[in-house]
């Protein structure tokens, strides 16, 4: 009976040990996040900023591109130099808006690692070269309001993802200021003696506990749970 009681001993510590081990890497990892917070944080205000920023440049690309007016039937205003708010306008929204998915792209590039960014940037620089060499006479095409359509899009979908992560961690967060930092355990089972109540971290307490319940039932709750006798 003293060899069993041991032996539940033994196997029980190990058990603690590797399950403190995992809680406090879990820990570790926690606390890296919460580092990532705040770069979340800089990603939303910056792809807001660069989205209406961007939105406002893109309206006279669009209202002043051939294919546009023709669809919808319209003729904007004719002045000196109304040619070239399309390329103008076209390349500032490229180099400003579409210099986020540039960089990532570059990076995934690489990496070795492609993924969206390097998609959207490929995209948008295919649209960017085309249609300069348009308004240079080389093409007959126009992709000046396409390619200011698709960066606003883009940045909007970034805005959005960057927004609902960093809400989500800010929930964890929450959840983490929940847990005290000090706690008790004292463990009483038919294998481990019973022993005073001991403090310390939190999750070290929690993963010395060990609780007793009817054979074959589940719990919600961490830990190892030993059957009843």
């Amino acid at each position: 009976m003293a060899h069993q009681s041991h032996t539940a001993s033994t196997a029980h510590a190990g058990q603690v040990a590797s399950t403190e081990q995992a809680l406090h890497a879990a820990h570790a990892e926690h606390d890296a996040h919460a580092g990532h917070a705040v770069d979340h944080a800089g990603h939303v205000d910056l792809f807001r900023r660069r989205f209406w920023i961007t939105l406002l440049l893109a309206i006279p690309v669009i209202l002043y591109s051939e294919m546009v007016q023709h669809w919808l039937g319209f003729t904007s205003p004719a002045f000196p130099g109304s040619a070239l708010i399309a390329p103008g306008l076209g390349t500032i929204i490229f180099l400003y808006g579409g210099s986020v998915f540039l960089r990532g792209g570059w990076d995934e590039l690489k990496t070795r690692t492609p993924g969206m960014m390097l998609l959207i940037s490929l995209a948008i620089s295919v649209a960017f070269i085309a249609s300069a060499a348009t308004s240079l006479g080389f093409f007959d095409l126009e992709f000046w309001w396409e390619l200011a359509l698709l960066i606003v899009i883009m940045l909007l979908g970034h805005w959005q993802e960057m927004r609902a992560l960093g809400q989500a961690q800010g929930a964890l967060s929450a959840l983490a200021v929940l847990l005290p930092d000090e706690a008790s355990a004292s463990p009483m089972t038919a294998a481990i003696p019973s022993r005073s109540p001991t403090s310390g971290p939190a999750m070290s307490c929690w993963c010395a506990l060990v609780r007793a319940c009817r054979p074959m039932a589940r719990s919600s709750m961490g830990g190892r749970t030993s059957t009843s006798r």
